[in-house]
């Protein structure tokens, strides 16, 4: 059986049975979007797929760096970081290129977990609405990383500082490039099919040793699913070949910031496309201008979700291809969300507010959310964005939040956040960005002390 036919727990049972696998690997994706997971008997596994597993529910109780938030309710301390339930997903499952013949597994956090799970959240988003809206997202995300001839010792040891890139200076799209570091390219591509992560297009961007990678389109869950796994593998792909790649949003002030932006669009129930009407301008249908309506008012709001690291807020300055205002127009890179007008099936817009570092289950969450509202309530979008978006004026509600601090005070004033998402998780989610600002308040940056130790 091929590890992509797995739809059910019988088939997941078979064919672990038909490998003879002694362990497979089961992992699930944390609040930063990180994989966390462990390598699983045969005998253990086949009882999960019943009854689900214990996790130990601090992977939703600390931060990329394992340290415990000492700020939020659902677990610490004062619970004693006890076990959540977690349930496998046989139509998760993958066979790991490098580790063959071993299966990999995702698993969703259930239970008490069920109200924060990253996952779970998109879930429930979809779930919504398909049911109240009668409508099916399609999302492909594409994503910008730097790769490294380094390893995670070295970087250790430099300091981070004066890492080398694979390639200097920028040359985008270049075949000079792509074809000296072909092995790599070919190993992150054949790796990626094998994966079922299909990669659509594979080039260098503008920046030393800076790469895009546009993954295939696909239903929302899947997409997202694709999304983070990507993130994932590319990295251990980088690093099984002594380079590093990191999808920080951005990690020198000298070059632009690393995006992941989501295309997306949406059908109805019977699978006919929505966004395309050619009668109105741009091609674009109520449907399409009102999602884009939600976007565009939601998006200071929910910034948050989309902007989750303080690192996220360095990207977003004008002239370095990241938007600075919840703007939109049709085919212009400088705006938040660009329509791209096409037939009823290409029509979509892309969400180019997004950056690499983003949970890709959060942020997905967040861009169709608020369309969704948008269609709910009928918004009409402010008017469209012509030529340089920097360059204009734009209306202060429209204005994003300048740090995560207070973009997590905005997610947790939004009412539209809270019937979304739920209180339990825009409680918890903001409580983790406010621990990500105060950890960074803690320490003393290179910046200060050159600015600061002599001359102040």
């Amino acid at each position: 059986m091929e590890p992509r036919k797995v739809k059910s727990v019988a088939d997941a049972q078979a064919i672990v049975a038909e490998r003879g696998l002694s362990h497979v690997k089961v992992g699930a994706f944390d609040i930063d979007g990180v994989l966390r997971g462990k390598y699983m008997s045969r005998a253990k596994f086949e009882s999960a797929l019943d009854g689900g597993f214990g996790f130990c529910d601090v992977v939703l109780g600390w931060d990329s760096r394992d340290q415990l938030y000492d700020n939020v309710k659902f677990t610490g301390w004062h619970t004693g970081y006890p076990d959540t339930v977690a349930r496998l997903l046989p139509e998760t499952c993958r066979a790991l290129p490098w580790e063959d013949p071993v299966l990999f597994f995702l698993a969703e956090f259930t239970g008490r977990a069920e109200a924060i799970c990253p996952r779970g959240l998109l879930r429930r988003v979809l779930d919504r609405a398909e049911q109240k809206l009668g409508l099916v997202p399609y999302a492909g995300f594409e994503y910008e990383f730097f790769v490294f001839a380094e390893t995670p010792d070295s970087v250790r040891e430099k300091n981070y500082r004066d890492l080398r890139p694979i390639a200097p200076d920028s040359f985008g799209y270049s075949v000079i490039r792509n074809s000296v570091w072909s092995d790599f390219y070919r190993a992150l591509y054949e790796s990626c099919e094998r994966l079922d992560l299909p990669i659509e297009s594979l080039h260098e961007e503008t920046g030393p040793g800076v790469i895009e990678a546009a993954l295939g389109v696909d239903r929302g869950l899947a997409a997202a699913d694709k999304a983070a796994l990507f993130k994932t593998f590319a990295k251990v792909i980088a690093q099984k070949r002594g380079l590093m790649a990191t999808f920080m949003a951005k990690w020198s002030n000298q070059w632009p910031g690393q995006s992941g932006h989501i295309h997306m669009s949406l059908k109805d129930r019977s699978g006919k496309p929505v966004f395309h009407d050619p009668s109105k301008p741009h091609s674009m249908s109520d449907a399409q201008r009102w999602f884009i309506g939600g976007q565009q008012q939601l998006m200071p709001e929910l910034l948050a979700m989309v902007a989750p690291t303080v690192n996220s807020y360095t990207r977003l300055i004008p002239g370095f291809w990241a938007p600075t205002d919840s703007a939109w127009s049709c085919d212009n890179r400088t705006t938040a969300l660009r329509v791209i007008e096409g037939s009823p099936k290409s029509q979509r817009v892309e969400y180019r507010i997004a950056a690499a570092d983003a949970n890709p289950y959060v942020i997905l969450s967040a861009a169709l959310a608020s369309g969704f509202w948008g269609i709910e309530h009928r918004v009409e979008p402010e008017p469209m964005v012509e030529g340089n978006a920097y360059a204009h004026r734009h209306p202060a509600h429209l204005a994003l939040p300048q740090t995560l601090w207070e973009a997590a005070q905005r997610l947790k004033a939004s009412k539209m956040a809270r019937d979304w998402f739920g209180d339990e998780f825009v409680e918890h989610f903001a409580a983790t960005r406010e621990w990500e600002e105060r950890e960074f308040r803690r320490h003393i940056t290179d910046w200060e002390l050159a600015r600061y130790f002599e001359i102040i």
